[in-house]
């Protein structure tokens, strides 16, 4: 797209482990062949026990973040109860299919029936998988999701994955890059971003 209020292209990385999800972008926001923003964000807390990440028109997901935030506050409120992930997936949907936006995110989370991780797109669509990556440098990512991902590993050793399709993705993809951006979801610490300092110790570990 040529609209110049769209900032686009990214790489984002959802992995589910025995124990809880991860979450991993890089920084990077493009308006063509224009960097944009090196320090963009593009994982969010959606409660304690759940996150997301985006790709897309930041306008749109900035919006529809505020809506799916708004809506799980919300339930909690009327049922003294956290919405499961399944259903707030399912509530996200529900928001594209009404009024689709220029947008694909991943919602995961830890809640009783365990981790679970789902891709949704710009029309509403919902799926639900083990490991998803989304964005210009997905192509990049899966390939080296695929060769590592394994569904008994733990979130210690989804995170060096995740690093790895990302730098991967970086490498290749020249509307990714500038840093990465690592959350993780467990039962024990709920949602829990990654300070700069965790995410470059990580990094040196993987190198």
């Amino acid at each position: 797209m040529n609209d110049k209020n769209k900032l686009k292209g990214t790489t984002t990385v959802g992995l589910t482990c025995k124990d809880g999800v991860v979450f991993a972008t890089e920084r990077r926001a493009t308006m063509g062949n224009l960097v944009a923003h090196k320090v963009a964000e593009k994982i969010f807390r959606i409660d304690d026990h759940m996150g997301t990440t985006i790709a897309g028109g930041v306008s749109d997901a900035q919006k529809l973040m505020k809506f799916i935030k708004a809506e799980v506050a919300l339930y909690r409120l009327r049922n003294d109860a956290r919405i499961s992930v399944q259903a707030a997936a399912t509530l996200t949907s529900s928001i594209l299919q009404s009024s689709p936006m220029y947008v694909q995110i991943l919602l995961g989370g830890v809640d009783d029936e365990g981790p679970a991780l789902y891709s949704l797109d710009a029309a509403g669509g919902v799926v639900k998988d083990m490991m998803i990556s989304t964005g210009s440098g997905s192509p990049v990512a899966y390939g080296v999701l695929e060769d590592r991902y394994s569904e008994d590993m733990y979130v210690d050793e989804g995170i060096e994955t995740a690093i790895r399709a990302i730098k991967s993705a970086m490498e290749r993809d020249t509307f990714s890059g500038n840093g990465i951006l690592i959350a993780t979801v467990t039962k024990e610490e709920g949602f829990k971003m990654l300070s700069s300092e965790e995410v470059e110790k990580k990094i040196k570990e993987v190198n």
